[in-house]
């Protein structure tokens, strides 16, 4: 059997899946389910003789964290590529054939996101064994899903009634009202398209050549003008940022010929919104999914999740989401769930520090979580990972308090440079040149006080970095 190249998508944000999933953490990075996140889930899926060591196209601000889960996975063989914005699907297969191409044109490449849920592994990788022979000989080879509902959320593929393992496609369906959907389940011959893809790089660059030659100069740029950061492969800019964005699926898909469709043999859901979770779960006898610190009475057929800790109170409702965060709650019809993306898309508009990242946000060193704030002050708590290092840096409008609550860090403030243990502290003054990193083997924790006329985060003038971030990133 050919080996297979799988090339993993992580760009996606999520944003239906608010308040637990935000802009720079999104569902992908998340434990949804429980356990281990969706990303390492996909990850753990190419673990197989089939496949080759994976790539990621990651968007640029989430790569220390796609580091991160694939270290925790062992995942040592991989190629990060960074993608400088999102510009759909299109653009990544095209990198995908491209980059692939480069070593060697018949290259087989699996095209898939992060973020969808497949139950049997062995099943998902027999679906792709099915599907590499007629990749081989030229063929795209895309995976369907058998329905069990009239979902309006997915697109539909159109498929020959002859055959189980390997079928020819008739055509590309958009998302369909829901007498549309209904009529598909009705009549048959008609498969959800779970957005994954095998090919070979050559046949993926000829389709684009024909249906989207556009692409090809812009996206041949963005790899040969490439830069090496630490471990990640960093698209050019403005070349890549040129091209449309645009899905596979309309830009190339929906116009090939002789596209052939594995049905996929697994339970398959792409968690597009808080129903699919629900359905996803175990539930107690009133049909409630509940996760966290949370209390029902008389309530029925219902989603409730408390993430940090908070108590959360149900009475004598059906057929509603609820999810509480630190900072945010939802409160939703569970037929309405798709709307919260108008939620988030006002909080966008606004500005709001709710839609772009929740309480504790993730960095390469580690963590922090926003306690309190006031008018001129801010508290914190961090963690930082043991062996790790924050930027040298400075803040011209804040000064900073660091507690030690547990670990040992070493600190330095100007031309001083000490170690602090727990329940010890020290002062950052305002334009004093100052590092922490934690030198020991257990992470340490700390509580960081700020003070001053602005507390934002792009108040920082980074001197030294051993992430290789500018200033403000």
């Amino acid at each position: 059997m050919t080996t297979i190249h799988p090339f993993i998508l992580s760009g996606g944000s999520g944003t239906r899946l608010w308040p637990y999933s935000r802009k720079t953490y999104p569902k992908q990075f998340t434990n949804l389910l429980g356990g281990s996140s969706l990303f390492q889930q996909t990850c753990r899926r190419m673990q197989d003789p089939l496949f080759a060591a994976p790539s990621v196209l990651i968007n640029q601000n989430h790569r220390f964290i796609v580091a991160e889960q694939m270290r925790e996975l062992g995942i040592t063989e991989k190629t990060l590529i960074l993608e400088p914005e999102g510009r759909n699907t299109a653009p990544a297969a095209l990198v995908a054939a491209l980059y692939a191409a480069a070593e060697d044109p018949g290259r087989l490449i699996l095209l898939l996101p992060s973020d969808h849920v497949i139950a049997d592994k062995d099943g998902f990788v027999n679906s792709v064994k099915r599907g590499a022979e007629a990749a081989a000989r030229g063929h795209i080879v895309t995976f369907g899903v058998e329905p069990d509902s009239p979902a309006t959320g997915y697109g539909y593929i159109k498929i020959a009634r002859d055959g189980a393992s390997l079928v020819d496609v008739l055509k590309f369906v958009e998302k369909p009202s829901l007498e549309k959907a209904r009529h598909y389940l009705e009549t048959g011959g008609y498969l959800w398209n779970a957005g994954i893809f095998l090919f070979s790089a050559k046949t993926m660059i000829e389709a684009f050549k024909t249906h989207a030659p556009d692409m090809i100069p812009l996206c041949t740029a963005a790899i040969e003008q490439a830069e090496l950061d630490m471990d990640f492969f960093r698209l050019e800019t403005d070349s890549y940022a040129k091209c449309r964005n645009i899905s596979i699926d309309y830009a190339i898909m929906e116009k090939m010929e002789a596209v052939k469709c594995v049905p996929l043999a697994s339970d398959w859901n792409d968690l597009g919104a808080w129903p699919a979770v629900w359905e996803m779960m175990d539930k107690d006898s009133d049909r409630n999914v509940t996760s966290g610190n949370v209390i029902l009475h008389n309530t029925r057929n219902s989603y409730v999740h408390s993430v940090d800790g908070m108590l959360l109170s149900v009475v004598g409702l059906d057929n509603i989401i609820s999810v509480a965060t630190k900072d945010a709650i939802l409160i939703a019809a569970m037929d309405q769930a798709q709307n919260v993306k108008h939620i988030v898309e006002q909080l966008q508009s606004e500005q709001r520090e709710e839609y772009l990242s929740p309480s504790r946000v993730y960095r390469p060193w580690g963590w922090y979580e926003r306690l309190d704030s006031g008018g001129h002050y801010q508290v914190k708590r961090l963690m930082v990972k043991p062996g790790e290092q924050l930027s040298m840096q400075s803040h011209r409008h804040r000064a900073e308090h660091w507690i030690v609550v547990s670990g040992t860090v070493q600190v330095s403030n100007n031309d001083k440079t000490f170690l602090m243990s727990e329940n010890e502290s020290t002062y950052i003054p305002i334009g004093h040149r100052h590092r922490l990193g934690n030198p020991g083997k257990l992470p340490a924790l700390l509580i960081e006080v700020q003070s001053g006329s602005y507390l934002g985060e792009d108040d920082i003038e980074r001197y030294e970095d051993i992430y290789g971030r500018d200033n403000g990133a």
